[in-house]
C-alpha cells in the first residue's frame, strides 16, 4: 500500500526563477470574504478548521458577516435558532451546523457505504476529525477516510495477544489487549511503543484522552495510565464486579457494571461522589456515554434500557426500553445536546431525543453480510415504522451493532463482522 501511494504521488512543479508561487493564501481579504459568503454555515463551519487566518476571516471579519447575510438573508428567519444581537458569529454557525445535523438524524433519510475492512471480524470503530478507526478482534488496527471509506494506515501487533479496545487522536493510536498498552505515532518515523508498567490484569474497556488513559478492569478498578511516561499514576477502586464500560472527561470518570450501577468519581483524586442506579430491576450497563456541554450522562443496558441521568443533581431524567435486546454502543457529537445515536443486538440504529429519551427515527439496511472486497458497496437505509416491524426482518439482514461514532451527519458501525458502514444522513 505505501509502495502503492508512493508511485502515485506527485512532485508539485518548482515556480519559475524570479516568481512566487500562488496560492490560496496570496488572495485578499476582500475576495476570500466573497467566496466564503457563497458557502452555507455547514459548509463555513468545515472551513473555519482548515486554518488559523481562514477561521479568523470566517469568525471576526464584519465584512465577512455583512456578505453571509446579504448572499443568506432567509437563515435569520428559517432556523428555530433565535439569534441575539450580541451573540457572536462563531457561536451563531456552531448552533446552526448542530441544527443541521439534528435535522439530518432525525428526518430518516440515509445512504449506507459498506465495505471489507478486515480479513476477520471486528467489532471496534472511532471517528474523528473525518478519520475512522477500526479494529479489535484481531491484531490489526485500521484507518480509513470518512468521506471516501479509502484505506489510509494500519497499526499491527504481531507479537501479541489480540486487541481488547482502541482508541486514537490526531497524533497517536492507542490499542488496549487484555493486559497491556500500545501507543503509535501516526507521523513522522513510525514506530510503536510497549509500555513494560502499564500491566494490568483482565482489561475490559478503556477510554483515552491525551495525555491519559484509562483502563477497566474486572476486578473492579480502574487504572489510569501516563500516557507519556508510560506508568500507572494512580488505581481507582470502582466497583466490587467487573467495569464494564467508562466514560470521562477532564475531572470526572464514570463506570460502568454488571450490577447495573454506575459509579462517579473525581479522576484526580479517586475520591467517590455518587452511585446511579436504575429504577428498573439491576441490570448490566454496557455502554456509557457522558455530555459535558448538558452534564447528561447516557447508559445501555443488557435489558435495552436507554437511562439518562444528570449530574448536577445525580437523579435520573429518564428511562426508555429502546430496543428489545442489549444496547452495546451509544454516542453524539460532543457539542451536539439535542441527538444521540443507540445500536445493539437487534441490529437498528435508533436516534433518540436526548432530553426526552423519545426515539426519533429507526432505521436498517439490507446488505448481502459477505460483501465485495475490492468495492464500496452503497444503499439506502430503511426507515422502521415499530417493533413488529424490526421482528418480520431475518435477523442475518440485521446483524448487531457493536459499535458506533458519530461524526457530523454521519454514523460509523461495527457488527462483529468483516465489514465496516458508513450512514450517511441527508435533510
Amino acid at each position: 500500500m505505501e509502495a502503492s501511494s508512493s508511485r502515485h504521488r506527485s512532485v508539485a512543479p518548482r515556480p519559475a526563477s524570479g516568481r512566487s508561487r500562488s496560492s490560496i493564501h496570496s488572495l485578499g481579504t476582500d475576495l476570500i470574504c466573497a467566496i466564503f459568503a457563497r458557502l452555507d454555515h455547514f459548509e463555513l463551519v468545515r472551513c473555519s478548521v482548515v486554518c488559523k487566518p481562514w477561521n479568523n476571516v470566517i469568525y471576526q471579519s464584519s465584512l465577512m458577516r455583512d456578505r453571509y447575510y446579504k448572499k443568506n438573508p432567509h437563515i435569520r428567519n428559517s432556523s428555530n435558532i433565535s439569534i441575539p444581537p450580541e451573540t457572536s458569529m462563531k457561536i451563531y454557525l456552531e448552533e446552526m451546523a448542530m441544527e443541521q445535523h439534528r435535522l439530518a438524524l432525525t428526518s430518516g433519510s440515509a445512504e449506507v457505504h459498506q465495505w471489507t475492512g478486515h480479513p476477520v471480524r471486528v467489532n471496534i470503530c472511532r471517528m474523528k476529525r473525518g478519520v475512522i478507526l477500526t479494529g479489535v478482534g484481531d491484531k490489526v488496527l485500521r484507518l480509513w477516510s470518512a468521506e471516501s471509506c479509502k484505506y489510509l494506515d494500519e497499526y499491527s501487533l504481531p507479537d501479541m495477544e489480540p486487541l481488547v479496545d482502541c482508541d486514537f487522536d490526531e497524533n497517536k493510536v492507542v490499542g488496549m489487549t487484555s493486559a497491556q498498552l500500545c501507543i503509535w505515532r501516526r507521523s513522522g518515523q513510525r514506530s510503536r511503543f510497549q509500555f513494560r508498567e502499564a500491566i494490568f490484569r483482565h482489561g475490559l474497556c478503556m477510554r483515552y484522552t491525551d495525555p491519559e488513559a484509562v483502563i477497566g478492569c474486572d476486578d473492579g478498578r480502574a487504572h489510569i495510565f501516563d500516557m507519556y511516561s508510560g506508568s500507572c499514576s494512580r488505581i481507582i477502586r470502582m466497583h466490587s464486579g467487573p467495569v464494564t464500560c467508562l466514560a470521562t472527561d477532564d475531572q470526572l470518570i464514570l463506570g460502568g457494571s454488571t450490577f447495573g450501577s454506575i459509579t462517579v468519581a473525581d479522576l484526580s483524586s479517586g475520591e467517590g461522589l455518587g452511585v446511579l442506579k436504575s429504577s428498573f430491576s439491576p441490570t448490566g450497563m454496557k455502554s456509557l456515554c457522558f455530555n459535558p456541554h448538558s452534564f447528561l450522562l447516557f447508559a445501555g443496558s443488557t435489558a435495552g434500557y436507554a437511562h439518562c441521568w444528570d449530574l448536577r443533581t445525580l437523579r435520573p431524567l429518564w428511562e426508555v426500553r429502546a430496543s428489545p435486546n442489549v444496547i452495546y454502543a451509544m454516542h453524539h457529537l460532543s457539542s451536539d445536546t439535542s441527538s444521540l445515536a443507540v445500536g445493539g443486538l437487534d441490529g437498528v440504529l435508533r436516534i433518540l431525543n436526548q432530553s426526552t429519551g423519545e426515539i426519533m427515527s429507526s432505521l436498517v439496511v439490507n446488505f448481502s453480510l459477505k460483501g465485495n472486497k475490492e468495492v464500496v458497496e452503497k444503499k439506502k437505509a430503511s426507515v422502521l415504522s415499530g417493533v413488529s416491524f424490526v421482528e418480520s426482518i431475518p435477523r442475518y439482514l440485521r446483524p448487531p451493532i457493536t459499535c458506533l461514532a458519530v461524526g457530523m451527519k454521519k454514523v460509523v458501525t461495527t457488527h462483529n463482522e468483516k465489514f465496516v458502514r458508513v450512514w450517511r444522513f441527508h435533510e
